[in-house]
């Protein structure tokens, strides 16, 4: 039996986090939505990168990017991924791990409209994480992307989502002393009943 309660009280992790979100939100001076997104390379090296969480899903965290990139290369290699946000301003985190699937239909198409059109055929013009001559060549790029494109580009095949559900959740907040609380979900397939514990700082 674990103590849960105030900021961490709740039935459902999904809830907890957005309600977590929703405070970062109000207080977070630039991108409450940013995660240290975590992989793994063919080698087992571990890789991390700054991202923005989309969606907070009734099972799953969405975030998209480039399929070329390396950590969409990562991510479809190992299945499995890993992310910690971290809001200063609230002196709290969450970090989750799990398993990793494409969000590649209409939800990807819908998220992806909803851009600015710039962002849109940035898209479409970035080869991301290959080697870049120079920005001009990549402004170039856009320019000429534009010109084919236009003003209203579909989303490019190679651009779309992944879907992070968890096997383990913890939410950390910040505690007098370095007494920190911390609580960690776990369950062993996404379809398992998750059980809760209070871990020691």
């Amino acid at each position: 039996m674990n103590d849960a309660g105030g900021i961490f009280a709740g039935d459902d992790p999904f809830e907890i986090a957005r309600g977590w979100l929703a405070e970062a939100e109000a207080v977070e001076p630039n991108d409450p939505n940013a995660i240290a997104l975590s992989t793994v390379d063919a080698g087992g090296m571990p890789n991390a990168r700054m991202v923005l969480l989309k969606d907070i899903e009734d099972g799953a965290f969405v975030f998209y990017t480039n399929y070329g990139s390396a950590k969409a290369r990562e991510l479809d290699h190992a299945g499995k991924g890993a992310f910690v946000m971290h809001w200063k301003s609230l002196r709290r985190q969450i970090r989750a791990r799990g398993l990793i699937s494409r969000e590649d239909g209409p939800q990807a198409d819908a998220y992806y409209m909803s851009r600015s059109l710039k962002s849109r055929l940035g898209a479409w013009a970035s080869e991301q994480s290959q080697p870049l001559s120079s920005r001009a060549a990549l402004m170039a790029k856009v320019a000429r992307i534009t010109a084919e494109k236009g003003t209203n580009p579909a989303r490019p095949p190679f651009w779309g989502g992944y879907r992070l559900t968890p096997l383990e959740i913890e939410f950390w907040a910040d505690g007098a002393y370095r007494l920190h609380d911390r609580f960690q979900w776990r369950r062993e397939t996404p379809d398992s009943p998750w059980s809760v514990t209070r871990l020691n700082p």
